[in-house]
């Protein structure tokens, strides 16, 4: 099985919003890759996404209120075929986490 995940730093703005777009793109294409995301800190496990990124995320036809807020593991990266950083600073801790086929987004 094909699996994603995106990670930011407290898994409650950024990589939230890339979950609920993946996900929402895998439903309507009916394709077979499992999506999550997750945080590289611990500070908001157990917390919703923030409401500007509910808020962004219903505007588009995505619903993420009822995801929550996790921290990335080890078995993570072994379980997910790609992982990808939303910046520069999470990226650089996956590498340090033993992660060297973390993909980095940036601008």
């Amino acid at each position: 099985m094909k699996s994603v995940l995106f990670v930011c730093l407290g898994n409650i703005c950024r990589s939230p919003l890339a979950e609920g777009i993946a996900r929402e793109y895998v439903k309507n294409k009916n394709l077979d890759i499992t999506i999550d995301s997750c945080g590289t800190s611990s500070w908001h496990v157990g917390e919703a996404p923030c409401d500007n990124s509910v808020k962004v995320a219903n505007v588009n036809g995505v619903d993420i209120s009822h995801q929550k807020a996790r921290q990335i593991t080890k078995d993570d990266l072994e379980k997910f075929e790609k992982i990808i950083v939303l910046d520069d600073s999470n990226y650089n801790d996956l590498l340090s986490m033993g992660c060297p086929t973390a993909i980095k987004l940036s601008t």
